[in-house]
């Protein structure tokens, strides 16, 4: 076998695109979004179908194995191996051409399905297969794993639409097939000849749609079937060779399709009913239960629910006259049927915990027995559950019978592992004696493969054994998977950070769904900002993930928390928290940064900004306390402070701190009282927000105390530059100067809210003043709303753009804000995303070009869109720093805009 160096060597010199045998390409690369993991020697992203060809002649002539790989979202562990990934994802990932009249589109592997669906929705087209993953997942990767989605019922699978394949094998030769024998690899023809009767009698005689599992698209290459290769070959989950361009058929959307919501008492009953109502031609027939949706709002009555999309109104409401159930509903309008349908879409990572809180985990994720079986299938299904003393919640395409369910399985300990593969062995056993399928969606991999004899019988796996042979005589694509399998309980990804420690525990909770890869725009989100600027896996919320993943197990990335590559990774997170409410599982980067860094840089000097940015509250109070303030900002319009961003211009700091204000005016009498926090950026930056704010509540009637200046800190600088012990101390400070306060504390800065609300307690656990604090916290809004119920705000009936505050958005929410914005008559929605400046991350060195691409995303485009009247609103005072210095406008707190309809008198 050829050295990993000469290997190295040849790829780079025989390939355009890029060739990465680092620890960082190759640690991003161990796992999917399943329970393995494998380390590949090496990363290839090839430019075009020529690199493709190159990489796998190359790495045959060395006798590396190849893994082709789109969105890395496979949940059964296909997308992982131990040899050379080609990631498909970064150069081969256009739409290469569209025929709207014949309704075909030609693409490469690596483009994302919704890109493709945009493409196409101007022309009434769509493609039909739709997964959950619809804003991430590849055709290359639907096409590797026959994925279908929630309108198969109508529309098919993968396989059914896709009309002619590109495909180079391992060794590089090239191929184009479609229907006939044309482009077939020599032998192919002669094995299937030689086994008609096996392809009858073993995979043709037992087909419904929902048969994904192993190559169960032979029988497509039968004459009486019109010996269809592509369909053949779609579902072999890179195991015969690269699909590097596509034909794919598009088809019609309904122009006002219709939701129609049935509601049963019990998951068994809509299972029951599912089949029932095929012959209505729904698009999609949906089922979930209540341990599912947990709480969900506007919903029928039920303990479980059928979702089905009618072609019309009509036709929808001609399914609710015959449907036998306990409620329904009928949604025609737009935005709530998207609203009802996201509960279905996050269901991928709803799953991920069971109602007591613990994790549940893919392994079988996706069995499909005949829907006529469905509900006999489930109530047994169950039953396994509970003899094994586990727990899962079913939910999916109940029109097709598949099921998606995630399990806690322990897959730690030896115990665990062991209860894992009984009930796997026994489950299998229960989903053919319904004559279902092991996969009836996204592939086998190395979670379902070992068990398809029991499935199959041994004529069909030796068939299958010899169709790879033919396609891949070498064994060099993705070996182990779907024959000659690994076992089921091996390369478990658990293992290797079952260590006892708290962030080890926190970061195998990415499943690797990859929503933080989604490039989606338009929305209230914000994960993952740093990826949509830059389009890296490891600028990911998934990545960062997986790189301290790595660092834990310490087989790849050895540096422990000294580690370069962990470090590089998060230096461009911007902690905005998006991810803990954005991640399914609420996986919380900003905060793993924070613990990172604190450990990075112990007991060694720290990057100046650290000291300059991250002690900003005691530099400002020294100011302050100088009554330096004029002075400070003089210099800084003409010298540069070493160790910030040389395109940034520095806030002026405040002549007047508010709490000096504070002081001289008097207390604000009323009751209840609230204690408004001075909190760093109000107080020296923008005292006119503190005082604002003030003039509202007064006039709303409640009296106002303020802490004294410089005594309260929430610790974010601190938190956010990992200086936790520093953080630490200014907290029990803050708690001291504290003591004995009651009622609401308003805090008009919505990091400093988020900060008091997540990382008090999470610092200082064993003391009560810290949670006392953190649930007494309020926003401007939600102190009004809770504690001046009858106050009337003025009207001011103006439209609004602007940003939601990343941290709001993650943690605080912001459903009083839109209600007091409402009641106010301001108009119009604020921008998603993050601003990009994101406290000190835009004033660091290196951070500016995608402080500024993050901007660009929502934030700014919303700003020179708006109407000449348009308010512009933000109570951040990073993102309205970020207006000024990237749109050129003044953005306003909503207390400012409040105080100015109440007028001085107030």
């Amino acid at each position: 076998m050829t050295s990993t160096g000469e290997l190295q060597r040849t790829l780079r010199a025989e390939l355009r695109g890029e060739v990465d045998f680092g620890a960082a390409a190759r640690a991003l690369a161990t796992m999917d979004a399943s329970n393995y993991r494998r380390v590949p020697v090496a990363v290839v992203a090839p430019r075009d179908a020529e690199d493709v060809a190159a990489a796998l002649r190359i790495c045959a002539d060395a006798g590396v194995p190849v893994v082709p790989r789109g969105g890395g979202t496979s949940i059964a562990g296909q997308a992982t191996g131990t040899g050379v990934v080609l990631d498909l994802t970064r150069h081969m990932n256009a739409l290469v051409s569209l025929d709207p009249g014949a309704r075909t589109a030609v693409v490469q592997p690596g483009l994302v399905l919704d890109r493709l669906r945009d493409a196409v929705r101007p022309y009434g087209l769509t493609f039909g297969p739709d997964p959950s993953t619809h804003s991430r997942c590849t055709l290359g990767g639907m096409i590797g794993n026959n994925a279908c989605g929630a309108h198969s019922v109508a529309w098919g699978t993968t396989a059914d639409n896709v009309e002619e394949l590109a495909v180079v094998r391992y060794g590089g030769a090239a191929h184009r097939i479609g229907t006939g024998w044309a482009g077939a690899p020599a032998g192919l023809r002669e094995l299937v000849d030689a086994n008609l009767a096996v392809l009858r009698t073993g995979l043709a005689a037992r087909t419904f749609s929902r048969r994904i599992s192993g190559y169960g698209g032979l029988d497509a290459l039968l004459p009486e079937r019109g010996v269809r290769l592509a369909r053949a070959f779609c579902g072999s989950e890179g195991t015969l060779g690269v699909v590097t361009e596509a034909v794919v058929r598009l088809v019609e959307l309904p122009p006002a399709p219709v939701l129609a919501v049935l509601g049963y008492p019990d998951e068994s009953a809509a299972a029951d009913a599912a089949a029932g109502l095929l012959g209505h031609g729904p698009l999609t027939v949906e089922g979930m239960a209540e341990d599912l949706v947990r709480g969900a709002t506007g919903l029928p009555r039920g303990g479980a629910w059928l979702f089905v999309e009618m072609p019309d109104e009509d036709a929808g409401r001609r399914l609710l006259r015959d449907a036998d159930a306990l409620d329904a509903a009928l949604v025609t309008d737009p935005a709530a049927q998207r609203a009802l349908w996201r509960i279905r879409e996050d269901a991928a990572g709803t799953a991920t915990r069971t109602p007591t809180g613990a994790m549940a985990w893919p392994g079988w994720e996706d069995c499909a027995v005949p829907p006529a079986r469905l509900g006999a299938y489930l109530r047994e299904f169950r039953a396994l559950l509970a003899r094994h003393g586990l727990h899962g919640t079913p939910y999916g395409h109940f029109g097709e019978g598949c099921v998606h369910v995630r399990i806690d399985f322990d897959l730690v300990s030896a115990a665990g592992r062991s209860r894992f593969r009984a009930f796997s062995e026994e489950l299998a056993g229960l989903v053919v004696a319904h004559g279902g399928s092991l996969s009836g969606e996204h592939g086998d991999g190395q979670a379902r493969a070992e068990l398809l004899p029991r499935m199959y019988g041994p004529r069909v796996m030796e068939l299958f054994g010899a169709y790879k042979d033919v396609w891949d005589p070498a064994g060099g694509m993705n070996p182990g998977i779907l024959v000659r399998p690994a076992r089921l309980d091996e390369n478990l990804r658990f293992a290797v950070v079952a260590n006892g420690s708290a962030l080890g525990e926190e970061v195998v909770r990415c499943v690797g769904v990859a929503k933080c890869r989604s490039t989606d725009t338009g929305g209230p989100g914000v994960m993952c900002p740093s990826y949509r600027a830059t389009g890296e896996e490891r600028h990911s919320t998934r990545g960062r993930a997986r790189l301290l993943h790595e660092m834990l197990a310490g087989e790849v990335i050895t540096g422990g928390w000294r580690s370069p590559e962990v470090a590089e990774a998060l230096d461009l997170c911007l902690g905005c928290k998006g991810c803990r409410s954005d991640c399914p599982v609420g996986v919380d980067v900003a905060a793993y940064k924070a613990e990172f860094l604190h450990r990075h840089w112990s007991g060694r000097l720290r990057p100046l900004s650290h000291y300059t940015l991250g002690g900003l509250p005691a530099w400002l109070r020294l100011i302050a306390a100088l009554r330096a303030a004029g002075a400070v900002n003089a210099a800084g319009r003409v010298l540069r402070v070493p160790g910030l961003a040389r395109e940034r211009a520095l806030p002026e700091v405040a002549g007047v701190p508010f709490t000096r204000w504070w002081g001289a005016r008097g207390a604000a009498p009323g009751a209840p009282v609230v204690t408004l926090w001075p909190d760093t950026f109000t107080e020296h930056f923008t005292p006119e927000v503190g005082r604002a704010a003030v003039r509202v509540l007064t006039a709303a009637g409640l009296g106002v105390t303020v802490p004294a200046g410089g005594r309260v800190c929430c610790g974010l600088t601190y938190v956010s530059t990992g200086r936790l012990d520093r953080a630490r101390g200014v907290l029990r400070r803050t708690l001291d100067t504290l003591d004995g306060v009651r009622g609401p504390v308003l805090v008009l800065e919505p990091s400093c809210a988020a900060a008091l609300r997540t990382d008090l307690p999470a610092l200082l656990p064993d003391d009560p003043r810290a949670h006392r604090l953190a649930a007494a916290v309020r926003t401007f809004a939600e102190t009004l709303e809770e504690h001046a119920p009858h106050w009337t705000p003025p009207r001011l009936d103006r439209p609004v753009a602007g940003q939601t505050h990343c941290h709001q958005h993650a943690v605080l929410g912001d459903g009083a804000d839109r209600r007091l914005r409402a009641r106010a008559g301001l108009t119009g929605e604020l921008s998603g995303g993050c601003c990009g400046l994101a406290g000190n991350f835009g004033f660091e060195p290196g951070h500016h070009a995608v402080s500024v691409a993050c901007a660009e995303e929502q934030l700014l485009p919303s700003l020179r869109t708006a109407a000449p009247d348009t308010v512009v609103l933000a109570d951040g005072f990073s993102c309205r720093t970020q207006i000024a210095q990237l749109g050129g406008q003044r953005a306003r707190h909503l207390a400012e805009l409040l105080a100015e309809g109440v007028g001085e008198g107030g």
